[in-house]
């Protein structure tokens, strides 16, 4: 019996790709298809992708680059100048003004003003410089007539400035070659698709491209380009992190409903600061830059009221003198209310702790109302001191004096930390009037050397002693 030849093993055919799955919301990749995506709780919104194939490493072969290395000494700087957009507050923020090539991400909740602040930018971008360009505003949200008549409110009408509705890329990208335009408007990010991606609009997969394709068409052209967002619940701008990180700057519309006030916060920006804070005024006749906003924070009383308390809050660079005022509601059994409007909830409480830990005040069972004046939010640990002042002077029925600002941080143990730009802050005090200070030690005129004239800075270690200068400040007030 003849033996079989040795024969070799059959190679084995590469398996196929294994189906992968994501959320069209917020990217999660679950494991398996599920209803409901287990990070954003979205339902409907995983789809099924296939996993491309693995490819093995190759070798990079070196070609001939477009253009040269250059030494740093011998590039112009002037393509990156930025061109101011005639809107003060966002030119604040911007750094200066808007750079041509640069994309601009501003996010904001629904009817806060993010379409009626850019038209009005659009608006001064074409009334500016003639050199610039034009500007193009591309709505993939609202008909052209619906944008037309919110231009006619705000007196946003001029010749350099076009208008176009659309929600397809490729049709946006010709609207850019027909009125080769200075500053491009997108309306929002989110309502344009890019051919030949998958993904439903407003997806992961679609709005990664389309900003890449934006992002790209800007920089070869010298194109400043603006991209609106969307939020989520959580007030973070919606869509997949890399969309941050593939724009220049990216911008934070916040603003309450029931206000008037409007902040611009920037985020990032790879041309200026990334903490400054621009302040506008919502109206009928649309927006327009607040300049010295402090005033809008405080309220002038013919006397003084117990309740209230004076703080200056950071917002960015600048200084806001804000009023803080408390409310100590009646007793009640359990948990009594702790209610709170535009502060720190959690601030709030370890202040109140602190209060009846330190000084004594009973406040376990007692209702306990506050908010700040004018919209503003204040998160900031250098407005505990005064939120603590407030809360005490409504504890007491004794009110503080009202020429008396209270600046700095309070800790666990009562004490009174030291909070940065002091100086600034008294320089803006003492701009509106206000002739007394108090302010954590280290923070005087003998350790900075640095007070404003006519202004009489005291440094307090704790609440108690703030509580009792305070007062004694209220009884040698003329």
């Amino acid at each position: 019996m003849t033996s079989e030849p040795n024969r070799l093993p059959a190679a084995r055919a590469p398996k196929a790709p294994k189906a992968t799955y994501q959320c069209e919301v917020c990217g999660h990749r679950p494991a398996k298809w599920v209803g409901r995506c287990p990070d954003c709780g979205e339902w409907g919104s995983v789809v099924e992708t296939a996993a491309a194939p693995m490819v093995g490493a190759r070798a990079v072969t070196a070609r001939r680059p477009a253009q040269p290395a250059q030494p740093i000494a011998t590039i112009s700087v002037e393509p990156a100048r930025a061109r101011p957009t005639n809107v003060p507050e966002l030119d604040r923020v911007l750094g200066g003004g808007l750079v041509p090539g640069a994309v601009v991400l501003l996010a904001g909740e629904p009817g806060v003003g993010k379409s009626t602040l850019l038209l009005d930018v659009a608006q001064q971008w074409a009334a500016g410089r003639s050199d610039a360009g034009p500007a193009l505003v591309v709505s993939g949200e609202e008909s052209t007539s619906q944008v037309r008549l919110r231009a006619e409110r705000i007196g946003a009408l001029h010749e350099r400035l076009f208008l176009a509705a659309e929600n397809d890329l490729s049709a946006l990208v010709g609207h850019i070659d027909d009125v080769k335009p200075g500053l491009v408007v997108v309306d929002s990010v989110q309502t344009f698709s890019a051919p030949g991606t998958d993904g439903v609009t407003g997806g992961v997969t679609q709005v990664r491209a389309v900003t890449a394709a934006l992002v790209s068409v800007a920089k070869e052209r010298g194109i400043a380009m603006v991209l609106v967002g969307h939020v989520t619940k959580d007030g973070h701008v919606a869509g997949p992190r890399v969309l941050e990180h593939l724009v220049d700057v990216v911008l934070q519309f916040e603003g309450d409903k029931h206000s008037s006030l409007r902040l611009v916060r920037g985020l990032k920006n790879r041309f200026g600061a990334a903490d400054e804070v621009g302040c506008f005024e919502m109206h009928e006749g649309g927006i327009s830059s607040l300049p010295d906003p402090s005033g809008l924070f405080l309220t002038r009383h013919s006397e003084a009221v117990p309740g209230t308390g004076i703080t200056v809050a950071m917002e960015g660079r600048r200084a806001l003198v804000t009023e803080v005022q408390a409310l100590i509601g009646a007793t009640v059994a359990g948990s009594p209310r702790r209610t709170v409007s535009g502060l720190d909830s959690a601030r709030l409480a370890m202040v109140l702790a602190v209060l009846e830990r330190r000084s004594r005040l009973h406040l376990h069972d007692r209702e306990v109302f506050a908010a700040t004046v004018g919209g503003i939010r204040v998160t900031e640990p250098a407005a505990d001191l005064g939120v603590a002042l407030a809360v005490a002077s409504a504890a007491h029925e004794l009110p503080l004096a009202s020429d008396m600002v209270a600046i700095g941080e309070v800790g666990l143990t009562g004490e009174i930390r030291r909070v940065g730009a002091v100086p600034r802050r008294l320089a803006e005090a003492a701009r509106l009037g206000f002739r007394t200070a108090l302010v954590p030690p280290g923070c005087g005129p003998a350790a900075t050397g640095d007070t404003p004239g006519g202004m009489t800075v005291l440094e307090v270690r704790d609440v108690r002693m703030a509580l009792h200068t305070a007062t004694r400040a209220l009884a040698e007030e003329p």
